[in-house]
């Protein structure tokens, strides 16, 4: 994330907001790279006055809404094959086992998977696709994908923009304390979130699992 924020400070405030824009864009389109760490670098550059927070978070719910969009009309077309591709390319995010659990989590909570998707690492890119090849309604799709990517954005944007005021009041490295604890706030919300989520949604068997289709 150091290595991320640094580069960022180099940039103009337009392409960092381009940046922040492009990067969670083309990772809800179902590419996994890293908006979130991208988002919390921008906030933190926010808070040290190089760019605003107000566009910081307008960037990345743009590109959540932009790019689940584009990811669910890319999925309703290539239906489960793409989404096989994509674990096949990456194994390591899209697995056999990621995609289970994202469908079971589909599966039991229809449309809200989409908004609390936006919240967790793996339904962030894979809710746009999966929608779409599970043909959830695409108008119930765009409020709940708009209203949770307006939320994760403004509220991840501002949050982390406040702490890092509050530390560069009280620490005058707070680049580097404001870094780590966000990187370790985000390393424990990420464990705690996954756990709870493999507790609630263990991966079916395959002869227990419910075919894409039939839903």
């Amino acid at each position: 994330m150091l290595d991320v924020q640094h580069w960022l400070v180099t940039l103009p405030p337009v392409a960092v907001y381009l940046m922040v824009a492009g990067v969670i864009g083309v990772e809800s389109m179902g590419v996994p790279l890293p908006g979130e760490i991208t988002l919390v670098s921008a906030a933190l550059l926010a808070a040290a006055g190089a760019v605003q927070p107000e566009w910081v978070a307008a960037a990345a719910a743009l590109g959540a809404i932009v790019g689940d969009s584009v990811g669910y009309t890319v999925g309703r077309r290539g239906g489960r094959p793409l989404l096989a591709r994509l674990g096949r390319r990456f194994p390591r995010h899209l697995g056999p086992d990621q995609l289970a659990r994202a469908e079971l989590t589909f599966a039991r909570h229809g449309v809200w998977a989409v908004f609390f998707g936006r919240f967790v690492a793996l339904l962030r890119v894979l809710a746009g696709p999966l929608a779409g090849a599970l043909h959830v309604p695409y108008r119930r799709f765009l409020v709940a994908n708009a209203a949770g990517g307006l939320v994760w954005a403004f509220a991840t944007t501002y949050l982390l923009f406040h702490l890092g005021r509050v530390a560069e009041h009280w620490l005058k490295d707070f680049s580097w304390v404001g870094l780590a604890v966000a990187v370790l706030a985000g390393l424990g919300s990420t464990w705690w979130l996954r756990r709870r989520h493999r507790r609630a949604h263990p991966v079916p068997e395959p002869e227990d699992a419910v075919p894409a289709g039939s839903r």
